[in-house]
């Protein structure tokens, strides 16, 4: 079985995309994704496609014109990729306020099973979804190398802030490494409780990151 994730962002010009729709400010649908505006998207489906290049992206675009999105859009968006069958929710991405409607799709994914993925700062007021119950809160931490991830809490996770090319940068980066790590950790379908664990496992470092460069956690650490 293979993974399929929903990748909600700016769209995406990446191999493996099975299914895409964008999202009007209001919610509404239309079949099929414009031009990525920003790359950012592009850069976020090629660090998940990473660890596993095999996986079917089912795409939201929330994004247009590189210009703002809204909570009905990323709503309608969880939803939608829900519906078509992602395991894993990806949002590099975070909105100030939170929103019921927001809230309550998040809470439809994470009822039915599905992992939900979340970009937050590391530092600084909580955002949403990254702030809902059930949600694997992902940002960039300094201290980690491509590949390597740290665990600052229980359900948050700190990745590398770098691309390759150095195109892209901080926590939505970040996020894109934690769910990349999440992807060769686990199969398809595990629950919420064991991505956990498995996070855990890889991490590199544990606790959040200081101005000093702390010391890798050594494998039999508790």
């Amino acid at each position: 079985m293979r993974w399929r994730v929903g990748l909600i962002d700016s769209g995406a010009a990446a191999a493996g995309v099975v299914r895409a729709a964008r999202f009007a400010a209001d919610g509404a649908r239309a079949d099929g994704a414009g031009p990525d505006p920003t790359g950012h998207g592009t850069r976020v489906a090629a660090l998940l496609r990473g660890a596993a290049p095999d996986i079917e992206l089912v795409l939201a675009q929330v994004f247009a014109a590189g210009g703002p999105t809204s909570a009905a859009a990323v709503a309608a968006a969880i939803d939608w990729c829900v519906a078509e069958g992602a395991q894993l929710v990806h949002l590099s991405l975070g909105l100030a306020a939170d929103r019921a409607p927001l809230a309550e799709a998040v809470a439809r994914a994470v009822g039915a099973g599905r992992l939900v993925v979340a970009a937050t700062p590391a530092r600084g007021p909580a955002v949403y979804p990254a702030a809902y119950p059930g949600v694997i809160r992902a940002t960039g931490d300094a201290r980690c190398a491509p590949d390597e991830i740290s665990r600052l809490a229980a359900a948050t996770f700190g990745g590398c802030v770098r691309t390759a090319t150095g195109a892209g940068q901080g926590a939505s980066v970040g996020a894109a490494a934690v769910s990349r790590a999440l992807l060769a950790a686990i199969a398809p379908g595990s629950p919420y409780a064991l991505a956990l664990q498995a996070l855990g496992a890889r991490a590199r470092y544990d606790g959040p990151e200081r101005r000093r460069r702390a010391a890798p956690r050594e494998r039999g650490d508790p």
